[in-house]
């Protein structure tokens, strides 16, 4: 390893000597280490990341849409902490190795990352960093970039195929779950609705992150102030509602979302709050009416859109989730269905919620 640790930091030019690396064990995809380089008596780290090109079929169109991204918001934004992913000699933003291993190098952030929190200044900080993100790259011109995993939030047609997947039947698994289908079936129409509107152009298109989770974003260690919103890999163009949206999912489910008790489910309306007060700070001037107007609309779907991508896994034999035990799958899709209908009950609050914050910010 430390061989390939010295072969990767001379491709992309790094100056000094190899001085550690450790591995970082956050992240269920890459495999990433903290690598330190020592010159003239001085200590700089990098994150040296092999990218999983299993997982991530289309590794140089993700970089690509990563160069372009990083570059616009660090020279529009000189003064605040960007992420930089170094060159090669030839100018590409990865190197893939004789054994077509492929890499990169980021510059290291001194910070924490935090994975579930409850305390609402966090989740404000949350919301302000990916909306800060989203207001960013507001001038951005998103048709340089790649759409690496098409129909990747297209709502309509992961419940296209989970309906013709459930025709197929191919695991003899449809009758275990009626309750949940017949659901899915009077909601169908309405979930989809978002996405329906998207792919006729009266959505703005964006350039979204696709991953807003809370551990996307690095904070600072003692002031929990957040310094930059990580894991580019599914950058893509998109919907700004559906960023939004996968962040509340997350962020507001009072347990994690493959929780079997469901009555422990439910959406949690002060998270809800707080994420959207820092959220609709960042992006109230470069939203437009319609996005601002369908927040809540954006959560809902995107819930049902992921319980039918858990539900869809299961029924063909869970196929693209890793999974922990042969129902998983199956937990994951009935937990998201709970936290949708707690977020369709208690819609009308959430949408007062979201009128207030536009006023008060």
């Amino acid at each position: 390893m430390v061989e390939i640790m010295k072969l990767v930091g001379e491709k992309f030019r790094l100056p000094g000597e190899l001085y550690s690396y450790s591995t970082i064990t956050m992240g269920n995809v890459n495999s990433t280490y903290k690598v330190t380089y020592e010159m003239d008596g001085r200590l700089k780290s990098y994150l040296f990341q092999q990218v999983n090109t299993h997982a991530f079929k289309k590794p140089v169109e993700i970089m690509k849409n990563i160069d372009h991204v990083t570059t616009f918001i660090r020279q529009k934004y000189p003064q605040q902490i960007t992420l930089h992913f170094h060159h090669t000699a030839d100018g590409a933003n990865y190197y893939i190795t004789d054994e077509n291993s492929f890499w990169r190098v980021v510059n290291y952030v001194e910070s924490i990352t935090i994975n579930s929190c409850d305390d609402l200044s966090v989740i404000e900080a949350t919301g302000k960093a990916f909306g800060n993100f989203q207001t960013q790259l507001s001038d951005f011109d998103g048709s340089v970039l790649y759409e690496t995993i098409p129909g990747f939030h297209n709502t309509k047609q992961r419940l296209d195929t989970l309906f013709e997947h459930i025709e197929e039947d191919p695991c003899g698994r449809v009758k275990e779950v009626t309750e949940e289908l017949e659901y899915l079936s009077q909601v169908r129409e309405r979930a989809a609705d978002l996405s329906v509107r998207f792919a006729r152009g009266e959505i703005p298109k964006r350039v979204t992150h696709n991953d807003t989770k809370a551990n996307n974003v690095l904070f600072h260690k003692e002031t929990k102030e957040p310094l930059v919103v990580v894991d580019l890999d599914t950058i893509m163009p998109g919907m700004s509602m559906y960023d939004f949206g996968d962040a509340v999912r997350f962020i507001a489910n009072a347990v994690g979302e493959d929780e079997p008790d469901l009555s422990k489910v439910y959406f949690d309306t002060e998270k809800f709050k707080a994420f959207a007060k820092g959220f609709i700070r960042e992006t109230k001037n470069s939203l437009t009416e319609i996005e601002l107007q369908n927040l809540v609309t954006a959560s809902f779907s995107i819930t049902i859109e992921l319980a039918s991508r858990f539900l869809d896994d299961y029924l063909v034999g869970n196929r693209y989730f890793r999974c922990e035990y042969p129902k998983h799958n199956l937990v994951r899709a009935r937990c998201q269905l709970k936290l949708a209908q707690d977020i369709d009950k208690k819609s009308p609050a959430l949408e007062q919620i979201v009128r207030d914050v536009i006023e008060q910010v």
